[in-house]
């Protein structure tokens, strides 16, 4: 056997590991190599499942199109002249097959290019559909890319590749064509949508060399499982997957790990792991326990490798798991959540009970931690406070609550507010919870407690609540990427600490904008993948200044087709509703008044509750509300009187105009919007109250 040859055997089978194929050898599925610069790039035949999000920060799951006719995927990188020069003949190729369920995306793996600078050449050069942003390029690597501007046909039954190479022979280096004389990619497609033979199911690419420069180097290889892997998984893992954690795989030692490792590297491709729903290109928030991009290619490198032990201790088998019964210290006041019997199998539908306050003085409130019996059972717990109790019996719905009083996830059992800063508890109504109670696989009775810790003396700061809401939401049936929005005016400078978006089933996506006098517009939180079954306010790690004449505008995408696994019904059109069946645009905010002191209080919660129902039917922004943007049964009422409220017949009601009819409403006892709506704020403080319990 010649060196060269051996050297190319030799590196083929380093590839082969690092691209997922390590686990059959090469004596498993059929594989084809790929000569680009002397680097042996193996080509796998089966693409694994994986999840990235694309320019417009919207989230895409490759196995979520299994019932496709077909999937197209197309490399593609900035500045590259081969894609620039071909986003046309891609653009017709998806034109060709419009209606017949093909599928395409657009892969980019290069980890220079941004989001917003992907989206700005997408738009520049036509390039319309989703560019997925392979920033780790974990990807790109499993599909053997080499280049750009390379076509790579899917069958979703199986996941096998049917065709890989160039779009058309029109382009290639230093020359084009006027037209392409063949057309391998449209060539292929047709035949498989035949049924029938690929003729040419290969094509060497034809694009700008892409460089992967962890690709069968052995330092991506030989990763250290006790100084790299270990202390991540301590990190970012272990306070779910320990015994009697919610985690449903203890990770106690490196046996453990490596028997689940298939796995693991599973659930990060896929990123159902960590479960932190936040983009990492967008903000930075406290108690972010996301991998980064490192840690990712860190873990599925070692995975891919055979999970090595090599030398030196194992952490994660020292760790003691034991935790103070109330970290925070001694609570001033304890609370007893409603017990609930916890079935061994089955889904159990969101709790939602509620508790009297026992507060007889207005209190301040510091911090909150949450103590639950069986960590296995209980996934997450909410709560806000509620000027009414409810009924008996009646459910202490989120659209009703106020204040929150504090919060429980696995990892983020303790609330505590900024320094100085407080959050105002008043006397007599109720605390509501919202309860997620996960079975597993053994019946229990569920007794959680909340410990408050108040302020000995008013606090400095005062913090606040509102909600961005728009309770006439309406998403039609078989709808995957239904959009809604709502939005909030900010009668006064403030500064932002945090936000809680929440939908149900349906819910697909949650972006949260502020839009600045000025008309200028920024990103401060996004959820590609918003997921009901993790849900968490974020909390920013730099206060956002939100100067007065803002809007906060909270943008949510819902798919109510069957693609999406957990939709009840995608033959419904979903209405606005508290059960989980039906829908919610509600995103939650926390924020300051700038200036604002406990001994200062103002009223701008009352200027800024006022503009809601505008914040709620403007959807153009503009100021105004047009006949097509009044919508729901308190829109419907709006228009069969419009030539009335519109007092100066200039078609459109202004918000002068409308805060004539809110008033006639509330003096005639008739609250906000009809259909749902925000919460009452909570009675102001009186000025002087109370200070902690004693």
């Amino acid at each position: 056997m010649s060196g060269k040859f051996l050297r190319a055997a030799v590196a083929a089978t380093v590839v082969a590991s690092a691209l997922g194929l390590g686990y059959v050898g090469l004596k498993g599925p059929a594989i084809s190599v790929a000569q680009a610069d002397d680097a042996v790039v193996v080509s796998p035949t089966k693409v694994d499942n994986f999840r990235l999000s694309d320019q417009n920060f919207e989230s895409h799951e490759l196995y979520r199109l299994a019932d496709a006719s077909a999937v197209v995927i197309i490399t593609q990188q900035n500045g590259c002249p081969v894609s620039r020069n071909t986003a046309s003949s891609m653009k017709a190729l998806q034109a060709a097959f419009k209606g017949k369920g093909v599928e395409f995306l657009m892969l980019n793996s290069n980890p220079m290019d941004t989001r917003q600078e992907i989206a700005e050449e997408a738009k520049e050069y036509g390039m319309d559909m989703p560019i997925l942003a392979d920033a780790n390029q974990l990807v790109g690597e499993q599909l053997g890319v080499t280049r750009t501007a390379e076509v790579i046909i899917l069958d979703p039954k199986t996941w096998t590749v049917i065709y890989r190479g160039p779009v058309d022979d029109r382009v290639t280096y230093e020359r084009q064509k006027a037209k392409a004389s063949a057309t391998w990619a449209a060539d292929a497609l047709n035949a498989f949508l035949a049924g029938k033979p690929v003729a040419v199911a290969r094509q060497p690419a034809v694009g700008c060399l892409i460089n992967f420069p962890d690709r069968g180097q052995p330092s991506a290889m030989n990763i250290s499982y006790s100084k790299v892997i270990a202390p991540i998984i301590q990190e970012k893992c272990v306070a779910c997957h320990q015994p009697g954690g919610i985690g449903p795989m203890p990770f106690t030692n490196y046996q453990r790990i490596k028997s689940f490792s298939p796995m693991i590297r599973e659930v990060i491709r896929t990123q159902r792991m960590p479960p932190w729903r936040a983009d990492p290109d967008v903000g930075k928030f406290h108690g972010d326990r996301s991998l980064s991009s490192e840690q990712i290619k860190q873990m599925v490198h070692w995975i891919e490798s055979g999970s090595p032990r090599g030398e030196g201790d194992d952490p994660i088998a020292a760790i003691e798991y034991k935790a103070a019964e109330w970290p925070l210290g001694k609570p001033d006041l304890i609370l007893d959540i409603p017990a609930y019997d916890i079935p061994a199998n089955g889904i159990v539908d969101y709790q939602r009970p509620s508790v009297l306050n026992p507060l007889k003085d207005g209190k301040w409130l510091r911090a909150s931690t949450i103590k639950v019996e069986n960590r296995q059972s209980v996934h997450h717990i909410l709560t806000g406070y509620l000027n009414e109790a409810p009924k008996p019996g009646e459910p202490a719905n989120e659209s009703r609550w106020g204040v929150s009083v504090g919060g429980y996830a696995v990892g983020a059992e303790s609330i505590v507010q900024p320094e100085d800063t407080g959050a105002y508890i008043p006397p007599g109504g109720a605390i509501g919870f919202q309860n997620h109670y996960t079975p597993f696989g053994k019946a229990v009775t569920e007794k959680s407690q909340i410990a408050l810790y108040f302020y000995d003396k008013a606090p400095n700061l005062v913090m606040h609540n509102s909600v961005i809401i728009n309770p006439n939401i309406s998403i039609p049936p078989n709808e995957p990427n239904w959009k809604q929005k709502a939005h909030l005016y900010f009668p006064k400078d403030a500064i932002l600490h945090g936000a809680f978006p929440h939908a149900h089933y349906r819910g697909a996506s949650s972006q949260l904008w502020i839009r600045y006098p000025d008309g200028k517009e920024k990103l401060l939180l996004s959820l590609s993948r918003y997921d009901f079954n993790w849900q968490r306010e974020f909390e920013f790690a730099e206060p956002i200044p939100v100067p007065a004449g803002s809007n906060l505008i909270a943008i949510y995408t819902y798919d109510n087709s069957k693609r999406n696994p957990a939709n009840p019904d995608p033959n419904r059109t979903v209405p606005w509703g508290d059960q989980s069946f039906d829908e919610m645009l509600y995103t939650a905010v926390r924020y300051r008044w700038a200036g604002e002191t406990s001994a200062t209080m103002n009223k701008y919660d009352e200027l800024l509750n006022e503009n809601r129902f505008m914040g709620i039917m403007d959807s153009n922004m503009d100021g105004k509300l047009q006949k097509e943007e009044l919508i729901g049964r308190m829109g419907e009422r709006m228009k069969s009187n419009f030539f009335l409220i519109d007092g100066n017949h200039d078609g459109a009601i202004s918000k002068e105009e409308l805060d004539k009819v809110m008033a006639m409403m509330r003096g005639r006892g008739r609250g906000g919007p009809a259909g749902g709506g925000p919460p009452a704020p909570p009675p102001a403080p009186p000025a002087t109250p109370s200070a902690g319990a004693h």
